[in-house]
C-alpha cells in the first residue's frame, strides 16, 4: 500500500510548498488538493487556492510525488476545458498528474458564483456524460460527442497527456450511480471510509465491473481518514468522543498499525492522510513523519 498526503486548501502558499517538498524529500508517493472556491460555512470568506492552479505549481515544485485533484468538481467547469489543464499539468509534472473527478456537492460555491446547482440526479448524469468527453480527448486525436449536457464537434487535445492514460480517478460512494460510473471509466475510484464501509463499497464497485465485463484489478482504490495518533491514552479518550464530521484513525502507534494494515487488507491500494486536523506546519511535519516512522514502516 501506498501513502499520500492531503493538504488544507486554506493555508497559505508558502506553507503548502514546504509540505509538499517535506514529503516528498520523505518518501510519500502523492500529494491531492482540494478543488473548492471558499469553505463549506455560514461565514465562506476564508482564503480558499484554486485548485488546478496550484497543483500546476506543485507540478514545479516537485519532481517525484503523484499530484492529483481530490476531487475536481465537474459543474464548475466545462470538461473539454478539465481535460486540456489536466493535460497540461501531466505536461509540466512530466506524467504525474491524476485527474480525481465528482459531481461537485458544495451548495454556496454554486450559489454565490451563480453556477447552476442541480438535484443529485442531475449532477451525476453530467458526470457520466463528462467522464466520456475527457476518456475520448485523452485518448482520441478527435472527438465528437453529442451529449444532453456536453456536445463536442471534431475536437482535438494537443498535447496530449505524457501518461497513457492519464489516470481518471472517480470520488464518491453512492452505490447505484457513482459507482457505475467509476466501473465504466476510472483507472482510480476514492472514498473516505474505514475498512469495513470499504469493503461494502468495493463489493459493489466490483459487481458494476463483473455487469460490463472489465476486471474489477484494473481500478486502482485509495481512501482517507483523519489521523489522531498519540502515545497519550487521556487524549486518545478526548479524540474517540469526538463526533468526527468524517471517519478518523485513531490510536496509539501501534494501535494505528493495525487500523492501516486492516485499510491494506481491505483492498486498498492508497491511504491518504489530510492535515485538517494536525495543526501547523511544524505540527503536520511531526505527525507525519512518526506516521512514517512508526506506522508505514511496520505495515
Amino acid at each position: 500500500m501506498q501513502f499520500s498526503f492531503w493538504p488544507n486548501s486554506n493555508q497559505n502558499l508558502e506553507d503548502l510548498f514546504t509540505l509538499a517538498e517535506h514529503v516528498e524529500n520523505t518518501g510519500w508517493s502523492g500529494i491531492w488538493y482540494a478543488d473548492h472556491f471558499m469553505p463549506n460555512q455560514e461565514d465562506s470568506s476564508g482564503p480558499t487556492h484554486e485548485a488546478f492552479t496550484v497543483l500546476g505549481a506543485l507540478a514545479m515544485r516537485t519532481s517525484r510525488l503523484r499530484i492529483g485533484s481530490l476531487v475536481a468538481g465537474n459543474t464548475y467547469r466545462h470538461p473539454a476545458v478539465v481535460a486540456k489543464m489536466a493535460a497540461t499539468i501531466d505536461q509540466l509534472s512530466n506524467g504525474r498528474m491524476v485527474l480525481g473527478i465528482g459531481s461537485a456537492w458544495q451548495e454556496n460555491e454554486h450559489r454565490q458564483y451563480g453556477i447552476p446547482f442541480h438535484d443529485i440526479p442531475g449532477r451525476l448524469a453530467r458526470l457520466n456524460e463528462a467522464c466520456a468527453v475527457i476518456t475520448s480527448l485523452f485518448t482520441q486525436q478527435t472527438s465528437d460527442f453529442d451529449g444532453e449536457f456536453y456536445q463536442l464537434k471534431g475536437a482535438s487535445l494537443a498535447p496530449k497527456p505524457v501518461q497513457t492514460p492519464l489516470p481518471l480517478l472517480i470520488g464518491g460512494g453512492g452505490e447505484k450511480v457513482t459507482l457505475k460510473i467509476a466501473a465504466q471509466f476510472a483507472n482510480e475510484w476514492n472514498v473516505w471510509g474505514d475498512p469495513h464501509r470499504l469493503r461494502q463499497k468495493m463489493q459493489v464497485l466490483d459487481a458494476h465491473c463483473e455487469r460490463i465485463g472489465r476486471d474489477p484489478a484494473d481500478i486502482r482504490r485509495s481512501a482517507q481518514a483523519l489521523l489522531f495518533m498519540s502515545e497519550d491514552e487521556n487524549q486518545l479518550k478526548k479524540y474517540r468522543s469526538l463526533e468526527l464530521p468524517m471517519p478518523g484513525i485513531i490510536g496509539n502507534p501501534a494501535q494505528v498499525t493495525e487500523i492501516v494494515a486492516d485499510y491494506a487488507n481491505a483492498g486498498v491500494d492508497e491511504l491518504i492522510i489530510p492535515d485538517f486536523n494536525l495543526g501547523g506546519v511544524q505540527n503536520t511535519i511531526d505527525t507525519t513523519d512518526s506516521f512514517r516512522e512508526q506506522v508505514i514502516a511496520n505495515v
